[in-house]
Formats: structure tokens, sequence, C-alpha cells
């Protein structure tokens, strides 16, 4: 392993000498080709020399023929791994070197042996006194050390994996592998001048030991240094693939789940490490879907997907099997950077297989597997393996909207409305000693629909999953798909009971369509104006696209989300924030009627999302006091700031006294929701559920104190009033809709 001085001392140069050194020998051996051709061979050929003894000597002749060809072969050969080592020597020498030199930047001094120290020389006098008397300050500086030094080790590693790569090269060019050709360890004439090539053929040699479990401690490192190596090299990873074929490539990957996770895991480390290797690899080599490989390997995957393999200890059940897809989408979550049309003809023919597929026996899906595979109980293990690619498709909104998009294809509605996700994966009554008898049952696994929830929500938002969203621009086709979701689960019935593991996404999702929602709920602009019951529309102005939405559907949304009562808590602390920057936004001078209009709306948008809290009073399955807890603590955090209407310019500020009443009166808030929860459920304590409405009348007094009014001001109630009937009646409408079909 060169060291960090060598590699800086190192005259790389003599390579490109050698390189021209090996191409002149070639040429020599082609002038001695000529040579022997015309002086030698051409002897024994039948014009010139007949009989038995001239055929003896043609064959003779011929392979030392021959071998000049292969010498100049060989050369060549030799000459192109020179240059390639060279060109890769110098670029891994330059990040060395850039790393030196950031480091010194940064206030570090590098040794000529590449330890990195914190420099304090660099510092003045008062810097230099606080760093001797601070002891967080010299573990700061050590930390930082500390980081470029990782820094500098991995860039010299990094010279080490090729200079270990050349090295495979350099032995495997000279080895003659053709037996039959009259010679034994003569020149090699199927000699490769690609370094990366010969990493590729090493690799494929390991991944064959492994799957015979004949592989050493020396080869799983190997691996893992030339998956490291090689990382994002095209050469190398589709040689490596189109080596092991798609069949050895989910053979290899099972390989090593199966020692990860099971029969070796004190090692786990290093075989995750390779598994990640070896979907960068794969990720890498399909990164150009118009090449020929990529054809030719997503063809073997489509045989192979189907057909079972061994994954040694994936469930407890003897002589379990899985699936080609099941163990591909396994492989692929190790990774990441995926080519967007990869993910969708992967889903695509993932989709293909599971509806095509004609059950056997007590089988009912392509996937079926008599063990549960979620969380901690082999939750890695992608026994679903569309919904864990929508998973990875997750991480890629654009992919993930263009798949989902209701315009050009029925992915959508097949995931919401056409796929039984209940028997895709069916789970067999397994006694205790793994026994398959007895009656099948099919239960959802823990982690159901996690994967086309995190693609939808990357879908409807255009950012990454998992997370609440501001509210932002969307685009026509974001829109469309969430209208469509919206109107699938309400024409299912499955709204205000949302399908397992699709709760959080959507709630994440909604708090990006505030603006929307307060707009459906506010009866104000004629966009909005979708009849009850009837399919939304999405419509688009100079600030990107809108969705609208039947009133009666978005509320029974809502009420699904409000299951989680802190999810809901987000939603209603978002239209919050949204009310208190639509009235924040009046101008100053704004007249009567437009301050009216204003409070009328965001008090409807308040007295829906009221609605719905109030229904929950209604539901027997939750215990209430812990719901209006967490619903709470929902709304506490999904604000960045107190709601607080900054004053107007002529008035003093709001300062402490305006903080701590809005303390106060969050506390009041919290404590009527608490206390509302634990009324009985009855119609006539429905009509006093107004916590909610006190929400409205601190918004409309803050508002008012904020432009120069006092909180009970004729001018103040006056849009009170107003606001506190629009409330009642939009609260009212949501309870309808609500119990509508009870």
């Amino acid at each position: 392993m060169p060291t960090y001085q060598e590699i800086l001392a190192t005259d790389l140069t003599t390579l490109t000498t050698a390189a021209a050194k090996w191409d002149e020998m070639a040429g020599q051996f082609k002038e001695h080709e000529t040579l022997y051709h015309d002086k030698v061979h051409t002897v024994s050929l039948p014009a010139r020399w007949v009989g038995e003894s001239a055929g003896a000597a043609n064959a003779t002749f011929t392979i030392t023929l021959n071998e000049y060809k292969n010498a100049q072969t060989e050369a060549r050969a030799m000459a192109s791994l020179l240059r390639d080592a060279h060109t890769q020597f110098v670029d891994l020498r330059r990040k060395v070197e850039s790393e030196r030199d950031a480091a010194i930047k940064d206030g570090m001094a590098v040794s000529p042996t590449g330890y990195v120290t914190f420099d304090a020389s660099k510092l003045d006098q008062g810097e230099l006194t606080a760093y001797h008397h601070d002891p967080d300050y010299q573990q700061s500086a050590r930390e930082k050390a500390g980081a470029w030094q990782t820094r500098i080790d991995n860039a010299v590693r990094g010279v080490s994996d090729a200079d270990e790569g050349f090295e495979v090269a350099l032995t495997q060019v000279v080895k003659d592998a053709v037996v039959s050709d009259g010679t034994r360890n003569g020149f090699n004439g199927q000699a490769k001048g690609d370094i990366e090539q010969y990493e590729a053929d090493e690799g494929r040699d390991i991944a064959l030991r492994i799957d015979a479990g004949d592989a050493s401690a020396h080869d799983y490192q190997e691996l893992q240094r030339l998956f490291r190596d090689n990382s994002g090299d095209t050469a190398f990873s589709r040689t490596l693939l189109d080596d092991l074929g798609a069949k050895g490539t989910l053979k290899l990957s099972n390989s090593l789940d199966s020692l990860a996770y099971i029969k070796d895991k004190k090692q786990s480390g290093q075989y995750l490490d390779i598994q990640k290797g070896l979907a960068t690899t794969l990720a890498t080599a399909t990164a150009d879907p118009t090449s020929a490989f990529y054809q030719r390997f997503r063809n073997e995957l489509r045989n192979a997907g189907t057909e079972e393999f061994t994954l040694d200890g994936v469930s407890k059940i003897p002589g379990e099997r899985v699936r080609g897809y099941q163990s591909l989408v396994t492989l692929m979550q190790h990774g990441g950077g995926y080519n967007g049309q990869f993910l969708k003809d992967t889903a695509d023919d993932i989709r293909h297989a599971e509806t095509s597929f004609t059950a056997k026996g007590n089988l009912g899906s392509v996937w079926s597997l008599r063990d549960q595979f979620s969380g901690g109980d082999r939750g890695w293990f992608a026994n679903d393996p569309l919904d864990g690619v929508l998973g990875i498709m997750s991480h890629d909104p654009a992919t993930s909207t263009a798949y989902l998009d209701p315009a050009h294809n029925d992915n959508l509605n097949y995931l919401l409305h056409g796929r039984d996700w209940d028997t895709v994966v069916d789970h067999f009554a397994t006694p205790p000693g793994g026994t398959t008898q007895g009656m099948p049952v099919t239960v959802e696994d823990g982690d159901v629909r996690k994967g086309f929830g995190a693609a939808l929500e990357a879908a409807t938002t255009g950012d990454a999953p998992g997370s609440y969203h501001p509210a932002g621009h969307h685009t026509a086709t974001q829109a469309d798909i969430l209208r469509q979701t919206i109107d699938t689960l309400n024409a299912d019935n499955h709204a205000q009971e949302l399908p397992k593991n699709l709760t959080e996404p959507l709630a994440h999702i909604m708090t990006s369509y505030t603006p929307d929602t307060h707009q459906t709920f506010a009866k104000s602009d004629s966009h909005y104006d979708i009849p009850y019951n009837s399919q939304g529309t999405v419509w688009e102005d100079k600030d990107g696209a809108h969705l609208a939405l039947a009133p009666d559907h978005l509320t029974k949304l809502l009420r699904g989300i409000a299951n989680d009562p802190e999810a809901y808590g987000h939603l209603y602390g978002a239209e919050q924030q949204h009310a208190h920057d639509v009235l924040a936004a009046l101008p100053q001078d704004a007249g009567e009627k437009t301050v009216h209009d204003r409070i009328v709306e965001s008090s409807r948008a308040v007295g829906a999302y009221d609605g719905v809290r109030a229904d929950i009073i209604f539901d027997e399955r939750f215990k209430k006091t812990q719901w209006a807890a967490d619903f709470n603590h929902g709304i506490g955090t999904s604000l960045g700031t107190a709601l607080m209407f900054n004053p107007v310019a002529d008035l003093s500020p709001v300062g402490d006294l305006a903080t701590k009443s809005v303390d106060v009166w969050t506390y009041e808030s919290n404590k009527e929701h608490t206390a509302e929860a634990n009324l009985a459920a009855t119609d006539a304590n429905a009509k006093s559920y107004d916590a909610g409405q006190r929400d409205v009348d601190h918004m409309v007094r803050m508002w008012g104190q904020s432009r120069g009014h006092d909180i009970d001001s004729d001018y103040t109630k006056y849009f009170l009033h107003a606001g506190q009937d629009q409330y009642d009646l939009s609260r009212n409408d949501s309870l309808r809709y609500l119990r509508a079909d009870r």
C-alpha cells in the first residue's frame, strides 16, 4: 500500500514512458511476424513443400506465427494498462493534494507523512490565549483535525485501491488462458487493455466462490475493495453484471444478505458495505436506458424476476424460497441514484409479473411467503417488491410524479383501487415448529404501502418525503395526482378510514396544499366551487397549479387523517398559520368589506377543520383525552413561531405583554380542547364543542389589536361576530358530511 509520502513523491511519467516502450515492442513483434511469415511459414505451404513432414512443419510454424500475433496483442494491452494506470494515479494524487490544501486553508498543519494537526501558529495572541485556556476550543480543534485526517486518509486509500487494481490487471494480462492453441504459458492473445475489465472478471470469480460457500476472508475484502475502487465506473459495472448475468447478480445479493442478517452478524458491516457496492454497480450499469446492455440486462431480469431462489434463513419456514424481483429490490434498497427510467421500468415489470401470475394451490400471489416481513422481523427484505421499488423511487420526486401521472398511465388507480394489497403478500398460519398446515390467513405487513405512501408524497409535493411541507408551488400534474387520490379514496369509502400507512404521508401532503383547502372551505372563489360528492378539478394561474375539491371529499379525508391526532394537529396548525398570514397581509388601508370577507373566509376554514375535531368525540374507539393531548402537541410543533400579528408602524411594539397573551391563549385553548374531549358524545354536547370558535375569536382580536383597535372595540366585535357565525355554519357542514354515511 503506497503511503501519503510515496504518493506525492512518485514520478508517474515513468508509466507513460514504459507504455511507449511496450508499444514499440508491439511494433517489433509485428516486424518479426512479417519476416517469419515471408521467410519461414510460407516454406511449409503445399505449393512449396508436400508430404507428412510438410504438414507437421506447417502446424508448428502456424503456432509460432500466432505467437507473434499474440505477443503484439499482449504488448499493446500492457501499454494500454500503463496509460490507464497513469490517468487514474494522476487524478487520484490530485485529490490527495486537494484535500491537503483544503485542510491547510482551514487552519490545519499537514506533515510530510500526511499527519494532520491543528495549526495553532496561525492564531493571533488573543486567539492563542483563548485556545490554551479553553478545553472546548481545544476539543473542537482536535475534532476538526480528525475530520480532515479522515478525508486525507480516504484519498490515500483511493490511490491504494487503484494500485491493487492495477496489480490485478498486470497479473492477468500475461496469462495465456487458451490451452488449445498448441502452447503452454504462451503470449495472451486475449489480453485486454482496461484495468476495470480485469477487476470485473475477478469480481465474478469471487461471486462464484461466495455462491458456492468457498469464499475466503480475503475474497470478501477484495470484493469490498473492487466496489470501492470502481464506484461509478461504467466499464467495470457492465462487465461485472454481464459476467454474472441477472441470476448470478441476484444469487450474490442473496448470499450477502444471508451472511449479514443471519449467518455471520458479527461481520455484517462488511457484507452490507459490499451490498452497497453491488447496488451502486447496478445503478451505474443501468444509467443509460438506451444502451444495448440495459436492454439485455432488463430482459434477463424479466426472466429471473419470477424465478425462485434460495435465501438461507430469510424465513422460519423450512424450504421457503423467494422470487427474483424480491431479491432485486432488496439489493436496490442498499443503494441509490438510480436512473428514473430504470425505476419506472422495474416497477412496470414487477406489476406485469404480479398481474399475470397464475395462482397455484393456496398461493394467491407471486410474492406470497409464509411469514411476516416488517420492522425488526426481517423488514430489510422486500417481500412486496412493487412497494419496495416505489419507496426507492420516492427519493426521485420527478420520477415519482411521472410514474403516478393519471394523464399518462393507470399506475395510481392500480395502487389505490385495482391492487388487492391484502393478498398481494399472503401470510399463512404458522404455529410453533414452522408447520405450513392449517388454513391460510391474509394479514398486512406492518410496512404495507410505506413505499407507495412515500412515492405519493414525493409525487404530489415535488419534495423528498418524510416531513411536513410548507405551502408552495405545485405543477398541474402534482395537483392532479392528489385530486385523483382523494376522489378515489372517497369513491371506495376509504377516506375516513385511510388504508394502513397512508395517513402520515397524506398529512404531510395536505400541509403543502393548505392554501387550497383554505379556499375550498372559504367558499369565496368560483374556482373552488365544486358540488357535493363530485370529482375535483385542477386549475392554474401565475402562482402555479391549484387543487379544488368537493368539500365533503376533503372533509372526509381530513377525518381519516384525524385518526392520527398529532398529524391532524399539524394540519390544524397549518390552517391557523395560513389564516393568520391572510389577515396579516391585508393592507393598512383595507376597506371594511375586504376585511370582513377575509375574516369570514378564514373563520369558515377554521370551522371546517374544527368540525372534524369535534367528530372525534363521537368515535368511541379513541381515548379522547390522550387524543386531545396529542392533537395539541401537533398544533404546537406545526407552527414555526407563535401566531403574532405585527403592529402598525406608528404603534409601539407588541412586546412582552402581547407575547404573554399569546402564551396564555395557547394554554387556555389547549385546555379547552382537552376538556371537550371528556364530554359525553351526544348531539347536544356537540353544539358546545366550540374551542375552535375561540381560536377564531383570538385570531380576530389579535388582528384588530395589531391595527390599533382595542380587543373589545365595536370595530373588532363587528368582525368577530361575523367570523363566529360563519365558523358555526362551516363546522356544522363538516359534521353533516361526516355523519351522512353513518
